[in-house]
């Protein structure tokens, strides 16, 4: 059972179990049953002939266009562009409440769009001085939110291995030289768990942020794992953690510290006590196939595409983009 506030979801493997658990509600409480899921928080789940379900935000997303005067723009196939667009410096600046506002509904957005989640927390850094620069760059995202509005999230039924993906795009704030890192956690096939996030010290080197981004994923980790086990849903084997970043993986299971690594803080450490108690197993992985990769930086029209359809985003009508991913092996 999932509650939130007064939203309700029931769910389970025996159809005469959930009907007795939801009899004995409504003997307690007034509930009103609304019957099979369709919407739940502004979220349309569609059921599909193969057993799977399909998350989207269709409406919500014709809504904002819609607040935002956007309904119709010409649609841009990536979120941020690589290279900034220049800008006149002379146009008045954005109205801080509309532009804070808009980015507040692209954030509830991300629960289902992880495409959007790179963009939308760039956007979100400016929110206490929003320049003209920034409202052209949440245009930008609405552009493409335009272009991505039949896309939807696939969970299908499958086992249960956990497995994640971390990268960082080293010192890569222009204004305070912080670095952004992000993180994707699958069960099976199944995307569950994503972020994108500016890192709260600066790195002193690609490996240091590399290293901070694999914690705060293995922290995730190790939170879902136990929220696996007090739900008995048993792991076969430890989550695997794929880095791009061979330094950082070699960090993880040593033991010693380094001249150009002593200096970063304990707390990213317990990773090396995930992995010596082989609760936490950490691989390599090119940056060519690091899923994460579209969590921490602009990407061309051709890499996003190949990380759309890796990540199981899918169009609510064809499955043409449907990526898949391997039992032992990354996606």
């Amino acid at each position: 059972m999932l509650v939130y506030v007064d939203d309700i979801l029931v769910t389970g493997t025996c159809s005469r179990v959930v009907s007795a658990f939801i009899a004995a509600l409504n003997a307690r409480f007034v509930t009103g049953d609304l019957g099979d899921l369709n919407f739940f928080l502004g979220i349309k789940v569609v059921s599909r002939p193969d057993g799977s379900l399909l998350l989207s935000q269709r409406q919500y997303m014709v809504d904002i266009l819609a607040k935002s005067n956007m309904l119709a723009c010409k649609p841009a196939f990536t979120p941020l562009p690589i290279t900034p667009v220049p800008i006149s410096r002379e146009d008045a600046p954005p109205d801080p409440t509309t532009y804070r506002q808009i980015l507040g509904s692209l954030h509830y957005l991300t629960l289902t769009c992880l495409d959007l989640s790179f963009a939308v927390n760039k956007a979100c850094q400016y929110m206490h001085d929003p320049q003209v620069e920034h409202m052209v760059m949440v245009k930008r995202i609405l552009h493409y939110v335009k272009a991505m509005l039949d896309l939807g999230l696939v969970i299908i039924p499958s086992y249960f291995s956990v497995q994640a993906f971390s990268d960082a795009d080293w010192a890569d704030s222009v204004s305070n030289r912080r670095s952004t890192g992000g993180y994707l956690v699958y069960m099976g096939p199944n995307l569950v768990s994503w972020q994108s996030k500016k890192q709260c010290t600066v790195a002193r080197s690609s490996i240091e942020c590399e290293y901070k981004a694999l914690a705060n994923c293995a922290a995730e980790l190790s939170w879902l794992v136990s929220l696996l086990g007090e739900l008995h849903v048993p792991i076969s084997a430890a989550p695997v953690l794929w880095c791009d970043n061979l330094g950082a993986t070699f960090l993880s299971a040593n033991p010693v510290f380094h001249a150009r690594t002593k200096h970063i803080e304990i707390d990213f450490h317990f990773v090396r006590e995930k992995v010596a108690r082989k609760e936490l197993v950490v691989r390599f992985i090119s940056t060519k196939e690091s899923l994460a990769d579209i969590l921490t930086k602009p990407l061309s029209h051709v890499r996003f595409k190949f990380f759309i359809a890796k990540l199981r985003l899918v169009c609510r009508v064809t499955s043409a983009c449907e990526g898949s991913i391997g039992r032992d092996a990354p996606p």
